[in-house]
């Protein structure tokens, strides 16, 4: 159950695995910044921040003729010391937009630049602090500037309405062909929608559910938070009705795949049914019911917060709720509340003088 579920120990064990494949190809130097990261992030994160240091690295075996044929392995500190904030403005360049197809082909965002320029400022900085190098030459790096959008996408009740209804009846835009595909799973698609809209949880922890994670005396449900964290929370009877239905219905005439026996929620292959299997099934119903607002299983979390704030006022209740280990991380519903009460409080006085 939870966290010491089979799927959970598996999941680290590959993530552990692939996290020694990425630091066998990085610098030593590079290996101990990772090393220096490891008791206070998650393995996920460390892989992560690898990789991107990886991208840098190989940036420096395409684009130098020094390091042509280079392993990223035998960098050395040297090597480091010699680049200036040109050059590493020049790796930016890269980062937005790779064509060379000799190289690896990419296009970037501001956001997934700045996250990969993050890792290489985080290695120059611990390089300087620990007196590796006598320059930092990321201080002289502008970084992408990254504008908060305090708009929140989430979905009013007559949109929920439609895209659970798209799921239990069938949509419009629906050939006869999608209908009968939907309809084979359409119990287990209503309960991971129903449950998703209802607790406000992760597309990962709900792929991460285990059939023993559900109680139905408590309405209560088992979950791995995203920092490996076991938690508890409870859902009401709406929820609880559509996972019966799926639990003995659909489910109940599963035979699992070997290793997938404990799952609560399967694929068409009678496997535990992956994050990605799940986005893309949330995306393919609100295509088609809320086709003006592009749905994920974030924005399926984002309502659900939205909904309990308004509800409670409690900003400190959604974050404990929605596993938020920073509050300010919840302040967003709140900002999204407000700015429909600023709405209200327009449309709450006239302007327009009576005819008398």
């Amino acid at each position: 159950m939870g966290k010491d579920s089979q799927y959970y120990k598996e999941k680290k064990r590959n993530q552990t695995l692939r996290l020694r494949e990425l630091l066998a190809e990085l610098p030593g130097f590079a290996k101990e910044f990772i090393y220096s990261k490891e008791l206070r992030t998650q393995t996920s994160t460390l892989i992560s921040y690898s990789y991107d240091l990886l991208t840098f690295f190989r940036f420096m075996t395409y684009t130098n003729p020094l390091y042509k044929d280079f392993q990223t392995k035998n960098f050395m500190i040297d090597d480091i010391k010699s680049l200036t904030s040109e050059d590493i403005i020049e790796y930016q360049r890269y980062l937005e937009l790779n064509t060379d197809p000799d190289t690896e082909i990419h296009e970037n965002g501001k956001r997934s630049i700045a996250r990969k320029m993050s890792a290489l400022r985080g290695l120059y900085q611990h390089l300087y602090i620990h007196e590796y190098i006598e320059k930092n030459p990321m201080l002289l790096v502008p970084m992408p500037i990254i504008k908060k959008d305090k708009n929140i996408i989430r979905m009013n009740p007559e949109e929920i309405n439609n895209l659970l209804n798209a799921i239990e009846f069938g949509n419009e835009q629906m050939s006869e062909r999608q209908k009968k595909y939907c309809e084979k799973t359409k119990y287990r698609d209503l309960a991971i929608l129903t449950l998703m809209l209802g607790t406000g949880i992760r597309v990962s922890e709900c792929a991460g559910l285990d059939e023993s994670d559900v109680d139905f005396v408590d309405n209560s449900l088992t979950i791995v938070r995203k920092g490996g964290g076991q938690d508890v929370i409870y859902f009401g009877d709406e929820v609880a009705d559509v996972l019966l239905d799926y639990m003995e219905g659909e489910r109940s005439r599963i035979l699992p795949a070997s290793g997938h026996e404990k799952a609560l929620f399967y694929s068409m292959q009678n496997k535990r049914i992956s994050v990605d299997a799940i986005e893309n099934l949330v995306k393919k119903y609100a295509k088609m019911a809320v086709p003006n607002k592009k749905i994920t299983p974030h924005k399926l979390r984002s309502t659900y917060g939205t909904a309990l704030y308004r509800e409670t006022g409690d900003i400190r209740l959604v974050a404990d709720v929605l596993g938020h280990e920073n509050v300010n991380t919840t302040i967003a519903y709140y900002a999204a509340i407000e700015d429909e009460h600023k709405r209200q409080a327009a449309d709450a006085v006239s302007i327009r003088r009576k005819k008398s």
